[in-house]
């Protein structure tokens, strides 16, 4: 028996009450990382409460495109072709997906990947929450080099065989998991969990024609960024706390959202607003649900003094956005959803079924 065995036995009759009672520790490849790209492939470990594999799945996926970057997870259009499309795997998936929480390295992607999938075939995912091993690994301190899963797994001691297969990726998650699963029940740790709202404002339109695959320029991040038309409204200043969002306002987003953050962006351009892609003296407000962690906007909004607030109380403003030109706005929203630059969110503070985190 190893030290790890030992640690996970000792722990396991005085297991935390509020932890899930079971996961799905999710990995899915891709055609990329935009919006209209689809899964070529996808795996699933079904593990117990304590973190133990009770079976696992995995499928290719056919999607009708080409398959992008073949030289990352090794699928070609050969392959591909007789695979089943998302609609025909979509019951099965769901199935091993219900009443679990997803687990998953960088956990919004997969989830944001699969919402799409299942939108797309007009059904919806069961998953209600999901829980990124990036975040927990902040939240454990682990001395890691970086936020790799490879760098996850060299800590463990788990053996990674096939890099960018979705099996095998799933695999090396699930080992690296249960152990980092038990040390935040020895430590006490509140798990970082995140709702999964289901995707339900989806246009389907053909995917863009493509010849070759091209690579997103901003390194260590998924999202690919967007050319929007000019905002036609003046910046009418900061976001005052207790008042409205107005015409205008430069808006910038950091970490995680329930709402599909492009979505979520889409709203707020709908709105009048102006989305930043980074905070400047000129960025009205900065919306994030983890306002403690040291991404480049919270820190700058924190030295300009943005004023900051969580996705919930963003998702309400949006509800009465004064137009550009009018008098003084006079509505208000709750104060424990606006919380000053560089402040933490205490839980109670988060939007239901938030932790504060950062994936």
């Amino acid at each position: 028996m190893t030290m790890l065995d030992d640690q996970t036995q000792t722990t396991s009759a005085a297991w935390p009450t509020a932890y899930p009672q079971g996961y799905a520790v999710v990995d899915v490849e891709t055609t990329g990382l935009a919006r209209d790209d689809r899964i070529i492939s996808a795996a699933v470990y079904r593990l117990d409460a304590l973190g133990n594999v009770e079976d696992h799945w995995y499928t290719l996926v056919n999607p009708e495109r080409d398959p992008g970057p073949v030289w990352i997870h090794g699928l070609t259009s050969e392959v591909l072709e007789g695979a089943p499309l998302f609609p025909e795997v979509a019951e099965e998936l769901a199935e091993r997906l219900d009443g679990r929480v997803l687990v998953a390295h960088n956990a919004i992607f997969d989830w944001s990947m699969i919402a799409r999938e299942y939108a797309r075939a007009e059904r919806t995912a069961p998953t209600r929450q999901r829980l990124c091993t990036i975040a927990l690994s902040k939240e454990l301190g682990l001395p890691l080099p970086n936020h790799k899963l490879e760098s996850l797994a060299a800590h463990f001691g788990v053996v990674q065989q096939r890099a960018h297969h979705a099996l095998d990726d799933a695999r090396v998650l699930a080992e690296a998991f249960r152990p980092s699963l038990h040390a935040a029940a020895r430590g006490g740790v509140r798990l970082p969990l995140l709702e999964c709202r289901p995707l339900t404002e989806w246009s389907d339109a053909p995917s863009r024609p493509r010849v070759g695959y091209q690579p997103s320029s901003r390194q260590g991040s998924w999202r690919p960024s967007r050319k929007r038309p000019a905002c036609p409204y003046p910046n009418p200043g900061r976001y005052e706390p207790g008042g409205t969002l107005r015409q205008g306002m430069r808006v910038a987003f950091s970490g995680d959202t329930s709402i599909d953050r492009e979505l979520l962006e889409d709203r707020a351009v709908e709105a009048g607003l102006h989305v930043a892609s980074s905070v400047s003296r000129l960025t009205s407000l900065l919306v994030t649900n983890d306002p403690e962690s040291s991404t480049s906007k919270t820190v700058k909004a924190a030295s300009f003094g943005t004023p900051v607030v969580d996705e919930a109380a963003f998702t309400q403003l949006l509800r009465d956005v004064t137009p550009a030109g009018a008098g003084p706005a006079q509505r208000s929203v709750p104060a424990e959803h606006s919380v000053p630059a560089g402040r933490p969110v205490p839980p109670q503070e988060s939007a239901p079924g938030l932790f504060p985190m950062d994936e």
